[in-house]
């Protein structure tokens, strides 16, 4: 088996519990009785979405998105909606769709075959793959482009799925649960549809650490044998046979790739630093590593800015328009099985500085926020945005 044998099957595998996850929900859709009690996840969305899209418009002081469309994609087809979610260079746009496609289709000898094609791009993109598709079970709905998608492979089966683990005897309990799951789903898209130059300025600067990373990647797989193995020894990865050199080399680049290198030396924190610098002994190896790293810090910050603003949004309108909503409270307790504490908990990047700038700067604070978003700083310290507004 060659390397990229072997990169395909290591994909695959880190994919394993997500694709094992998928099978298990198919077979218990399969196994659970339909019991005719619930509407078409199309037909409830359909419904909600002139209403949740409306609350949000009224409590943000935003204009509603006249022309969003709903569409209801099954699995196969949301994860190809994930590869377009990836905001990278023009030039890439086509190897991007073609991996997820690849691995939609878990089509290992198309993973070899991008794995060839473009070797640096290979690099920086499967981990997307990886962490988007990893994550598809429990993504409900998405916006992109004037489109929400909403799950209809978790969506459509899932209340009958748990209405027959808790022995078919609560269909009033799974209604609300799949009412709340549906008024969540929307309400969160059409908050993010309403925010189209946030969304635009998130992807240019995802954009641009793409192209950043995509060139580490090359100055890396351009590196000698030698001194990969050298680096690699200094930095203590994890000890690679001398057969195997694209691994040792693929390895490095996994460690040095700015986002895990930088938050794992300087941690969160980096997301608000102005200049970062590398040890000497890497140095030597990568000259250039410095400068890309500096050029990284600006792109990266205003990606985690725009992203967090949009996240903290979307949360900050479920929490004061569902917080108190009885399918809401019964979604929280029945589907996720978790609590709404635990809600808020995954959904509060940002949520803290709309919280407070929306509260200090009054009407139109929100349409402010879309359209001059907080740098890194200001989002740890809203006070500085709100006065920094001001004297404008």
């Amino acid at each position: 088996m060659s390397e990229f044998d072997e990169f395909a099957e290591a994909l695959f595998a880190q994919l394993d519990v997500e694709l094992s996850e998928e099978k298990e929900i198919a077979r218990l859709a399969e196994e659970a009785p339909h019991s005719g009690a619930f509407d078409d996840i199309e037909g409830v969305c359909d419904r909600l979405q002139p209403e949740m899209a409306g609350r949000a418009a009224d409590l943000l002081g935003l204009r509603q998105n006249p022309d969003v469309r709903i569409e209801y994609p099954e699995l196969n087809d949301l994860k190809l909606i994930k590869g377009r979610k990836v905001f990278c260079p023009p030039e890439s746009r086509g190897f991007v769709e073609d991996l997820f496609g690849a691995v939609a289709a878990e089509d290992r000898s198309g993973v070899i075959g991008s794995m060839r094609a473009d070797t640096a791009k290979y690099l920086v993109y499967s981990t997307y793959a990886i962490q988007y598709i990893s994550k598809i079970t429990t993504t409900y709905g998405d916006y992109l482009d004037g489109t929400i998608f909403v799950n209809r492979f978790i969506l459509s089966r899932y209340p009958d799925i748990i209405l027959h683990k808790m022995g078919g005897g609560s269909v009033g309990q799974v209604k609300s649960g799949y009412m709340g799951a549906a008024k969540m789903t929307i309400l969160e898209e059409s908050v993010h549809s309403m925010q189209e130059p946030l969304q635009q300025a998130n992807r240019l600067a995802a954009a641009e650490v793409n192209a950043i990373n995509e060139r580490l990647a090359g100055i890396v797989l351009d590196m000698d044998e030698g001194s990969v193995k050298e680096l690699s020894d200094y930095l203590q990865l994890q000890a690679v046979p001398d057969d195997f050199p694209f691994a040792r080399t693929a390895n490095l680049f996994f460690f040095l790739n700015p986002d895990h290198f930088l938050t794992g030396q300087i941690g969160p924190d980096v997301m608000t630093y102005t200049h970062v610098e590398v040890d000497p002994a890497i140095e030597k190896h990568l000259p250039d590593l410095s400068d890309i790293y500096m050029e990284w810090l600006s792109p990266i910050q205003r990606h985690h800015a725009a992203f967090s603003v949009m996240e903290g949004m979307a949360g900050y309108a479920v929490h004061h328009i569902l917080g108190e909503d009885p399918d809401f409270e019964q979604y929280s307790a029945t589907f996720s099985g978790s609590g709404a504490g635990s809600y808020q908990t995954r959904k509060d990047m940002g949520r803290d500085f709309v919280e407070h700038a929306g509260g200090e700067m009054g009407a139109g604070a929100f349409r402010t926020m879309i359209e001059s978003p907080p740098t890194t700083i200001e989002l740890k310290d809203p006070r500085r945005y709100v006065r920094r507004l001001a004297s404008v």
